[in-house]
This record gives C-alpha cells, structure tokens and sequence, in this order.
C-alpha cells in the first residue's frame, strides 16, 4: 500500500477499524518519514563555523519550509569529514572553495560552486609593531592558519614578490597551526604577526590588535578588482539537475536569510549565543565581518576575477593545489540562474 495515497485517499477510517491504532502509527510514521526524506537537504557543518548562524536564521524564520524544503544541518567533526560526507553522498551540500570544486570536476567528480561568502582573512600585528608593510615581515615569525597551500599565504607571497622581489617563504620563518592556537601565540608574543581566517581576525580586532593587509586588499594589489567569493555552497550538479526545486529553493532561502542578517541587527541578537563572543567588541566585530563577507554581486566580472587569481595561485601552488591542470574547470560554477 502507498501510505501517501491511502491517507489521501480518504481510507485511514478503514484502516483504525480493521487494523487498529498501531498499524496507523506505523504508516502514519512511514508517511512522514518518505515526506521528509524527499524533500529534504542535508547540509554538512562544523559545530562552530559561522555558516550555522546562516542555517540558524533559515530555520527559526522557516525560510526553507517556505520554499519547500526541510534543511538538516549534518555536523562534522572537522573540514576533511564535510568533503568526505559530500563525496559519499552522505550529504547533499557543503562549504568549501572554488579551487577544491574545480579539481575535483578535473577529476571527473561533477561539483558546482554557489558564493557564499568573499570574506576572507587578514595580515594581523600587535598594536605596538614595528611592522609597516610585508617587507618588513622578512626575520620575523609569521602564523599562518591553514598550512603551505593556505590560498590567502600564497596570495600574501605574490603581492611580496610583485611589490619588494622578495621570496617570503624563505624570508621568515612560517608557523603553521590552528586558527585558535595561532591567536594565542599573537597575544603571547610568540609569532610577530598572524595571516588568519576572518572570524579569528575579527576576535584579535576586538582586543586592539590591527590589520596589515586584508586578503582582499592583496587581491586588489595583484590587480583583482572585484570582491570575490572564494567560500561557497559546493554540491554533486547531477544531484542539482535531478533537484533543482531544491537547490533553487536553498539558494533563495539562504539569499533571504543574508538579506535579514545584513539588514537586522535584532536579529544578531537571537545569534549572540551560537556566536560564543566574551564581550561585545568581538560581538560587533564577528557581525561586522559576516556583513562585510556578503556577496553583493555575482557575474562575470567575478568569475574572470576568478580565473585569474587561479592562475596566480597555480603559479605558486602547483599541481599539489589544483590537481592536474592549468586553468579552473568548466562548469565550475553553477549557471543556473534563480529569480
């Protein structure tokens, strides 16, 4: 029996008479259970990323309901776990870099990049630095948060090369660790300087820490001119072909959640727990930095943007980047266009 039509079609009085109110739990759980399932969208977070605050907004405002779907957000325990999940299919969407989706399409794995955010990080110092500008860097003990293929050192190394011909890798002595760890060493005076992830920068901000350079500032000195969005909603596109009322309507509920974010600051206010923010400085710094971090266009001025700074990172990063080619994907980002 299709539970659907059997209640559709007027026949659950039969079914309490003959089978009992038992049977008509199961099939009602059954029911509800192929309902969900079919319109459901799993998206894999991570406990403390600040796409849960997005996700928090979609689902107390019930912005995915209203476009007919039903958001689960899937934690991981950390980056490499998300991209697992998606590539199992465990999950439907993840976050993740245009980079990443156009290897992986090279691959013959058919990602697709929707923006979410052009947030990205900063060249950090004390405020009693004598740094003044990335030259001044070279002895120094730089944190850098995300390892040697950090997209945001690569680019901090081209600007250095381009402005002062100096080899930056070789110029100082790089620290590679975790976000929060680096942090700590700043204000330890460990490390002379920290190149970290915009939330981290947004909390030593907080705390009269100042910013060097910003990573879209370096961008812009390397000659890209628009704000790109490298973090972005990544999905298998054949998935989307079969969905796309699905990820049509996940696009327009994370548009309107943006839209509440950027505009509300009440609503910042039901987000300040999910924010773990010690004071208000670093409150208004982390709402500040999301706001900043919104994507307000996204056309082709941003995607040849991006094909260059491909380039420059293919350049520096290699094949151990980008995998086995010299230019971004075809198809790499989604085309399909949402009113």
């Amino acid at each position: 029996m299709n539970p659907g039509k059997a209640l559709a079609g007027g026949t659950l009085a039969h079914i309490v008479t003959t089978k009992g109110p038992v049977f008509v739990a199961l099939i009602l759980l059954l029911y509800t259970t192929c309902t969900f399932s079919a319109n459901s969208v799993k998206m894999a977070v991570l406990k403390f990323g600040t796409v849960n605050w997005e996700l928090d907004v979609i689902k107390r405002h019930g912005l995915d309901q209203e476009q007919g779907f039903n958001l689960q957000a899937v934690e991981m325990a950390g980056k490499q776990a998300t991209m697992v999940a998606l590539q199992a299919g465990s999950v439907d969407i993840a976050v993740s870099d245009w980079i990443w989706v156009s290897r992986q399409r090279n691959e013959g794995k058919a990602f697709a990049f929707v923006p979410y955010s052009t947030a990205l990080g900063a060249l950090v110092i004390p405020q009693d630095s004598q740094v003044k500008q990335i030259k001044d860097l070279q002895g120094l003990r730089l944190g850098i948060a995300g390892g040697p293929l950090d997209k945001s050192w690569l680019l901090l190394q081209a600007l250095a090369f381009q402005q002062s011909g100096i080899a930056l890798d070789k110029a100082l002595t790089p620290v590679f660790a975790a976000p929060p760890l680096l942090n700590q060493q700043l204000k330890q005076g460990r490390i002379d300087a920290v190149l970290n992830f915009w939330p981290y920068v947004a909390r030593l901000e907080a705390i009269g820490m100042q910013q060097l350079i910003g990573v879209q500032d370096v961008s812009r000195g390397l000659g890209i001119h628009s704000q790109v969005p490298f973090v972005g909603y990544v999905f298998d596109d054949q998935w989307a072909e079969r969905h796309k009322d699905l990820i049509r309507g996940f696009i327009r509920a994370t548009t309107k959640a943006k839209r509440i974010m950027l505009n509300s600051d009440q609503e910042w206010e039901q987000l300040r727990p999910l924010m773990k923010a010690p004071d208000e400085a670093t409150f208004v710094a982390l709402r500040d930095g999301f706001r900043a971090g919104i994507p307000r266009q996204w056309g082709d001025t941003e995607q040849n943007d991006a094909k260059q700074l491909f380039d420059i990172l293919f350049r520096l990063g290699g094949k151990r980047l980008v995998g086995n080619t010299t230019q971004l994907a075809e198809g790499t980002f989604w085309s399909d266009t949402v009113e």
